[in-house]
């Protein structure tokens, strides 16, 4: 009795461990540098001690922003991503951000284009929406 216990209790634990690393699959993988053109990531992106960096003219060439883990890093803000869903390739999030001047809980929509394209989308607001191209590796 003990043992057969023992067995369900594994494949259970088997069984969830699996759907979790599924589900992690599939999720769209935001990390990176993301740039709103592609020919100018050298131009908005370095590479400082083993981090990506905004340049100095940065916001000449274009917006952009780097995700690193629960973070968006923006040239003039910061948010740190406090929950995140995703429904086939749309993605939503809130995150709490920060500026030098205030504090705010921002709804940020987007839609995986492919691996390295999203589409920022403003709900409510139709034909309003921002393409991004994931830039490599600076």
């Amino acid at each position: 009795m003990w043992e057969l216990r023992r067995i369900s209790v594994l494949a259970s634990t088997l069984l969830v461990c699996a759907l979790a690393l599924a589900e992690n699959a599939s999720a769209f993988d935001l990390t990176g540098a993301w740039a709103g053109d592609a020919d100018n990531c050298a131009k908005v992106f370095a590479r400082k001690g083993g981090q990506i960096i905004f340049t100095d003219n940065s916001d000449v060439y274009g917006s952009g922003f780097i995700v690193d883990g629960d973070q968006i890093i923006g040239k003039f803000a910061r948010c740190r991503i406090k929950a995140r869903k995703v429904n086939g390739p749309n993605i939503n999030l809130i995150a709490a951000c920060a500026s030098d001047i205030m504090l705010s809980s921002v709804q940020l929509s987007a839609k995986e284009l492919d691996a390295n394209t999203l589409l920022r989308l403003f709900p409510g607001m139709e034909g309003m929406e921002i393409k991004y191209y994931r830039c490599p590796s600076p």
